[in-house]
């Protein structure tokens, strides 16, 4: 696997390797590698002839300093990781080579970024939407990928694609879990073993909240549920719970004409921050 950290020096690695006809793929990572990103790096591996894994912790998304200060970090640990799975290229750049300069480039989602994490971590999708435009436009991938339990960011990301017309296939894989049932996330590692089974409850309650669904519920009763089944447990302190249409995520008062619904969850388990969602088909 090559590694590189200048923009340049890795442009034109893979200009070389466009020249040849050669397909390439990128996985966005802020690091501390689990087995949803090796889902997402194998993807790319059968599918296109190149992958890149890029690794940065990209320090304008994260709207709490003490989040930013606590992300885990262990790049030896994802060297090994990226070489066992067969990545072809890890982009590993400084923070001053991603940003020179301190960036003057707003972006605005509207009602896309104002609800659920838009709601609760300012700023978070401009950053987000800056890094990955940045990233798509350095290595300029064939195809892009990302999870499924980050489906807010996702959908930001189709909207900049389709806006500013980047040529990128992009592609939205399922998210994998642990056996708890807790979807796997880099900020599990800052769990206990008995917050890690406090947390699988956090799947409980979206499979509660399609169970109901399903049997007919109103909305407003299902948050009220949901939040009386997740107050049994004092270390979940819920942000958010809420019933979203799964291409737009504008919430929904009724499912009765939607097709896709996405049920979407956010809680602090002790000082750690979770998110979570499944898809709810008709």
């Amino acid at each position: 696997m090559e590694v590189f950290k200048e923009i340049n020096a890795l442009r034109q690695a893979l200009n070389h390797s466009r020249s040849k006809s050669l397909k390439i793929g990128l996985v966005p990572t802020m690091g501390a590698l689990h087995e949803g990103h090796a889902s997402l790096i194998n993807q790319s591996i059968n599918e296109t002839d190149i992958t890149v894994c890029s690794l940065f912790v990209n320090p304008i998304q994260f709207n709490n300093p003490d989040d930013l200060n606590t992300y885990p970090r262990d790049l030896e640990r994802d060297i090994d990781f990226l070489e066992k799975l067969g990545c072809h290229i890890l982009f590993h750049p400084s923070t001053a080579e991603m940003y020179p300069q301190p960036s003057v480039v707003k972006f605005s989602f509207g009602s896309l970024e104002q609800s659920m994490e838009g709601a609760f971590r300012e700023g978070h999708f401009g950053g987000v939407a800056l890094v990955v435009s940045k990233l798509l436009n350095i290595v300029k991938p064939d195809k892009a990928y990302f999870g499924q339990k980050d489906l807010q960011q996702y959908i930001i990301i189709q909207k900049i694609v389709q806006d500013l017309n980047i040529d990128v296939d992009l592609v939205c894989a399922p998210i994998i879990r642990e056996e708890s049932g807790l979807a796997i996330s880099s900020r599990n590692e800052r769990l206990t073993q008995p917050q890690r089974d406090v947390a699988a409850n956090l799947y409980k309650a979206l499979q509660l909240g399609r169970e109901l669904l399903m049997n007919n519920h109103d909305i407003s009763s299902i948050k009220q549920e949901i939040s009386h089944f997740l107050a049994q447990w004092p270390d979940i302190c819920l942000e958010y719970f809420e019933v979203v249409s799964q291409s737009t995520l504008e919430k929904i008062d009724n499912t009765k004409s939607m097709d896709d619904v996405a049920l979407c969850i956010a809680a602090y388990v002790g000082s750690v921050r979770l998110i979570d969602n499944i898809i709810y088909q008709k």
